[in-house]
């Protein structure tokens, strides 16, 4: 039992690390995302690459870094509730509902995405208020100041979660899509070409398991097509997160509301896809670093 106590420890640790390392190597295009998708007036005439060049002018280099402290704390239990419920609800669809193959994977990532959400999801709040700040013109003065703000002035609780239903519609299909591409491909990946691709486990010499450069493949592409899926969405959710602090919040009260409003303002590439090339350069090192970085963790912890 001693063991298995350890084994929730030790894979809470793995996800959190994993977590950690993917998002500080993309916290600059992250920051960068926030401000075009919910058009930040000092940016919202420059693209992509102009934004990432002016930040670092009109804030410092550490700018590019804004609301990355907020961002660790939550990714921490983040990725470690995720790879862990992962795990927990893939068993009980087996069991208890008898479902198997690529099914359940889709069904357990959905879910638990969805629980790493709700359980973190006041910090990211906090990071997108933080992140939209731009030098000069401060109202959060940090973490706690934030959170004191957000609880005394927009409704108490409620107000932390505002934008929860864009992200929760999103997630399961985010979620659902990313582990059941990289499943799919690792499956296929190995029964078609185990030489090639895979090689045994540092722990366990009976598993098969992707060689580094594949499983960077594997995840970069799950990325791709489970962020195009759910990518409105995710719009939708900075802008009813950044509710007060933007001029047209009372027309995104709610997520219809939001979609209708950001699609009549800016359409279709420029409002409901805004920032979107940037995901995918964002995404694709972010997912691959998360995967690969769990993976060897996994090994490290002897969790095979």
């Amino acid at each position: 039992a001693a063991r298995r106590d350890f084994y929730w420890l030790r894979s809470f640790i793995a996800g959190g690390v994993a977590g950690c390392c993917a998002k500080t190597t993309t916290a600059p295009l992250d920051r960068v995302k926030i401000l075009l998708q919910a058009h930040n007036h000092h940016y919202k005439h420059l693209g992509v690459f102009s934004t990432l060049r002016a930040v670092p002018k009109k804030e410092g280099y550490l700018g590019l870094y804004k609301g990355n402290g907020a961002m660790m704390i939550r990714i921490f239990p983040y990725g470690a509730i995720q790879f862990m419920a992962f795990d927990q609800y893939k068993k009980v669809i087996k069991k208890q509902l008898g479902i198997s193959g690529h099914v359940h994977r889709l069904m357990a990532g959905s879910m638990a995405g969805i629980t790493a959400v709700i359980c973190t999801y006041p910090l990211d709040m906090v990071r997108v208020r933080l992140a939209f700040q731009v030098k000069g013109e401060h109202k959060y003065m940090g973490i706690i100041h934030a959170f004191k703000m957000i609880y005394t002035k927009e409704g108490g609780v409620r107000g932390f979660y505002r934008g929860l239903m864009p992200t929760v519609v999103g997630m399961a299909p985010y979620a659902g899509f990313s582990f059941f591409t990289f499943g799919t491909l690792k499956s296929i990946g190995l029964a078609q070409a185990p030489n090639l691709l895979g090689r045994p486990s540092l722990d366990n010499p009976d598993v098969l398991v992707l060689k580094t450069h594949v499983n960077l493949l594997c995840g970069g592409i799950a990325g791709a097509i489970a962020q195009t899926i759910s990518y409105p969405l995710d719009v939708t959710r900075r802008r009813m997160q950044l509710g007060a602090v933007l001029p047209d919040s009372e027309k995104c009260l709610t997520m219809v509301q939001t979609l209708k409003y950001v699609y009549q303002q800016h359409g279709i590439r420029r409002g409901l896809y805004r920032g979107l090339s940037l995901n995918y350069i964002r995404c694709i090192p972010s997912q691959a670093v998360a995967f690969t970085t769990y993976e060897l963790m996994k090994q490290f912890l002897h969790l095979n």
